[in-house]
């Protein structure tokens, strides 16, 4: 290869050259901006950190484990770092915190956007128009509207009430084509669904229930016995317990502890009589160009999409869910303006936008307000600055990439 480039060297020349070169670039200067961001193991399952500077384009570290102490351990050993450029987790925000408290956090703007997607999206999922694989139609069913007004721990009873009931239909659905004869490729090709699924449940009567894997040491519920005996005892400040469970091997955010926390806190449980905030469900929004209705994630993706960037069949989507959903207007101008703050760098309308949020009455916007108002100098900053994680999410493609090669 060396001769084919025209560099009459030897290799021992070459390697030696690349070492120094390594040397010289690892002592220029200081480390002044790092972005820090996660990659996956295994997705959804083990995840590790990746540090970049983003001056120089370099990978600086990485660690087998998301844990804020790993990142607080390697920031404190480099007080010149001055911007941190992360993602929205709360380990890294926590970490950032405790390793660099002079240094200013960046929310990257990309994972900003995509938090706000994503609220919109669980919202929509859990209305009945939304169901992600609606295969009968819900004319006559109690459920749950899209429009209450309740607060986050409602708002996920009603999520799950609704999961519930689409998986229940299409267990029925799927019980009806066996008992008429069809087989399993007929029922797969018409439905959807795994073909290993279809074929578990055409060997019972009854919808099986989901397992639940044991709790681990990244889920408050881990310690859920040792928080209930400190609970009853009298300890019902949230950060002392964090504390107490950060002691014995919780590695998560404060955030996820709270959640828990919050129904220890208010013990009136909610029946699950779906009477007292059902409503009629709307039709479904279907798409006018396949007749297919319309899924969360699509519906989500277009909500933050501008008008002048939308293709003919977008469009038309847009109008179909405006017919049919009338908040679709409201979540949309919100959405739309939220974007337009971080293209402009319009800083000085963040906090009118979190107040006109709040007041929406819309759960979704509710919700990533109130996220944002938790990290709101981190968000300020991203409006702001003109660091993002983009560089190191292009380091994170290179890894998996070579994490292929190797596999």
């Amino acid at each position: 290869m060396i001769k084919r480039m025209g560099m009459p060297r030897s290799d021992d020349t070459i390697l030696r050259c690349v070492k120094r070169r390594v040397k010289e670039r690892s002592s220029e200067g200081k480390t002044r901006v790092v972005g820090v961001d996660d990659w996956s193991w295994r997705k959804g399952f083990t995840y590790g950190t990746i540090i970049v500077d983003l001056e120089r384009r370099q990978v600086l570290d990485l660690f087998p484990e998301r844990a804020a102490g790993m990142t607080a351990d390697w920031l404190r050993q480099r007080p010149d770092v001055e911007i941190i450029s992360r993602d929205r987790c709360g380990l890294f925000a926590q970490g950032a915190q405790e390793g660099a408290p002079q240094a200013r956090q960046i929310a990257d703007r990309i994972h900003i956007m995509q938090n706000l997607r994503e609220a919109i999206q669980v919202q929509l999922s859990r209305a009945p128009g939304f169901c992600a694989r609606p295969l009968l139609p819900t004319d006559g069913e109690e459920v749950a509207s899209v429009r209450d007004k309740h607060g986050g721990a409602e708002h996920r009873r009603l999520s799950r009430i609704a999961n519930q009931h689409s998986r229940q239909a299409v267990f029925d659905h799927v019980r009806a084509l066996w008992n008429e004869g069809r087989n399993v490729r007929e029922i797969v090709r018409q439905t959807g669904f795994d073909r290993r699924t279809i074929a578990k449940w055409i060997r019972v009567h009854t919808l099986p229930e989901r397992s639940a894997s044991a709790p681990k040491t990244t889920s408050p519920r881990h310690f859920e016995d040792y928080l209930s005996r400190r609970w009853l005892e009298g300890c019902v400040r949230g950060r002392h317990l964090f504390q107490e469970i950060k002691a014995r091997g919780y590695t998560e955010s404060f955030s996820n502890l709270e959640r828990l926390l919050a129904k220890w806190r208010n013990p009136k449980c909610k029946t699950e009589n779906l009477k007292a905030t059902s409503a009629v469900p709307n039709p479904r929004p279907v798409d006018p160009a396949t007749g297919h209705s319309i899924s969360p994630i699509v519906a989500a993706a277009l909500y933050i999409k501008p008008q002048g960037l939308l293709t003919a069949n977008q469009a038309a989507k847009v109008d179909a869910l405006k017919k049919d959903w009338p908040e679709f207007a409201t979540m949309r101008r919100l959405a739309m303006r939220f974007r337009g703050m971080l293209k402009s760098k319009s800083v000085g309308k963040l906090g009118s936008w979190l107040k006109d949020a709040q007041k929406s009455g819309l759960y979704a916007m509710q919700r990533f307000a109130r996220t944002a108002q938790r990290d709101i100098d981190a968000v300020r900053n991203a409006i702001t600055e003109p660091w993002s994680n983009g560089q190191t999410e292009g380091q994170i493609n290179r890894l998996k990439s070579t994490r292929a090669q190797e596999n």
